[in-house]
């Protein structure tokens, strides 16, 4: 019995993959309806670790975006040589990976000078990383088909997130573009037998971890001597989980 509900549920999505679209249609829906609008508070951009070095300004929020980029080449190399994942598959890597390099960009860009402006580049790569990940998962334990019906779908989801969020200073729709596969991805890892298990927890882990660092950027500054912030070391952290995903391709 413990084996029927998992393997039924699996075929169900697989044949019924319009549903998925139907359901996240569905969230979205109840999201915008009965909640009300979240703004951006502009303390968001006060980071505890302002230090320049020489003429870049918040030099160590800036530099520590350097891991997403090397994550994402190293990956599209890794794809490049192994292509092992399938053409359809390896087409959602690459746009993971080459979204990581987009996210070193967006948010280096966004550091120099923290805003609600700036910050849109931050967000635009980031959550099309967290659209093709979830598809990834979906791909990998649900049925290729239902990955790939899914992609274009969150993808769009996510693009529009962000620029709702700017347009109307509304963060709802992003939030569950961000926290989302946070919560649904760990209950698919566990039913659902898949590749790279190991590989995608660590990777939901450092990713809660970055998280975790966020939050507590000034705390973590002040315990470190002022010597590396917690938005520092979430840069660090969600980079290496990233490299996670890499490693589970490799």
């Amino acid at each position: 019995m413990q084996d029927t509900f998992p393997v039924t549920l699996k075929a169900w999505c697989y044949r019924r993959r319009s549903a998925i679209t139907g359901l996240l249609f569905f969230v979205v829906s109840l999201l915008l309806l009965f909640t009300e609008p979240l703004p951006q508070s502009l303390d968001y951009h006060a980071f505890a670790d302002r230090r320049p070095f020489r003429e870049l300004p918040n030099a160590l929020n800036v530099l520590s975006n350097l891991p997403f980029a090397l994550v994402g080449i190293i990956g599209l190399s890794v794809l490049r040589k192994r292509p092992g994942v399938g053409r359809e598959l390896t087409a959602i890597y690459v746009c993971f990976m080459g979204s990581l390099v987009c996210v070193a960009l967006g948010s280096a860009w966004y550091h120099l000078n923290p805003d609600n402006n700036t910050l849109v580049w931050d967000r635009l790569p980031l959550a099309v990383c967290f659209a093709a990940f979830t598809s990834i998962v979906v791909a990998e334990r649900l049925g290729l088909g239902a990955g790939r019906e899914l992609f274009p779908w969150l993808v769009s989801l996510a693009i529009l997130s962000v620029l709702y969020w700017h347009w109307r200073d509304d963060l709802r729709l992003y939030l569950l573009v961000q926290f989302g596969p946070v919560l649904i991805l760990p209950l698919i890892i566990l039913v659902f037998p898949g590749p790279g298990t190991v590989w995608l927890w660590l990777t939901l882990a450092f990713y809660v971890l970055a998280k975790v660092l966020e939050f507590l950027d000034a705390p973590v500054f002040e315990l470190s001597g002022y010597l590396l912030s917690g938005h520092t070391l979430k840069h660090l952290a969600a980079a290496a989980g990233t490299l996670m995903l890499v490693l589970k391709v490799y």
